[in-house]
């Protein structure tokens, strides 16, 4: 499966909804949804429960923090959403470097090539809403190009 096989799939109450419009809510919504194979697996290792509880929580964060944030009003309200989102994106990058021992190596640049990109697309949208405010400095994210991770097939553990 791929990301466009994968776009095919999502119902019609997803897709019908405006924030549906929004390329990193698709994103989002995405690497939860093919985490959950991750999270499955790396929960059959006893030592790693923690780290799937954990990685499971962060990354349907990211996108629920998203839907939540576009509901509000523009500005202060939705940053703070859009922020929250953000830090669920980057701890997420986080877990999937720490479960590198247990899942592959295939697996984890995906995964974390992906958040990423998720990561680099919610940055600039904090920004905007903070009216260039934000509380941190400015990175640059080296990601893959979106035709070379999202259309790839995807590895699963």
């Amino acid at each position: 499966m791929n990301y466009a096989e994968w776009l095919s799939t999502v119902p019609a109450e997803i897709t019908n909804d405006p924030i549906w419009k929004l390329e990193v809510y698709r994103m989002a919504l995405f690497v939860d949804d093919i985490g959950w194979n991750d999270v499955l697996f790396l929960s059959k290792n006893n030592l790693m429960w923690s780290v799937a509880d954990q990685l499971h929580r962060s990354l349907g964060s990211i996108s629920a923090n998203l839907t939540e944030g576009y509901s509000r009003s523009k500005g202060l309200d939705r940053a703070r959403f859009f922020e929250i989102s953000l830090g669920s994106a980057r701890e997420s990058r986080d877990w999937y470097y720490k479960s590198r021992h247990v899942l592959s190596a295939e697996v984890i640049k995906h995964r974390m090539g992906l958040v990423t990109q998720i990561i680099s697309m919610l940055t600039p949208m904090v920004l905007h809403q903070r009216k260039n405010s934000i509380r941190e400095e400015q990175a640059e994210y080296n990601t893959l190009s979106s035709d070379s991770s999202l259309d790839s097939e995807v590895p699963m553990p």
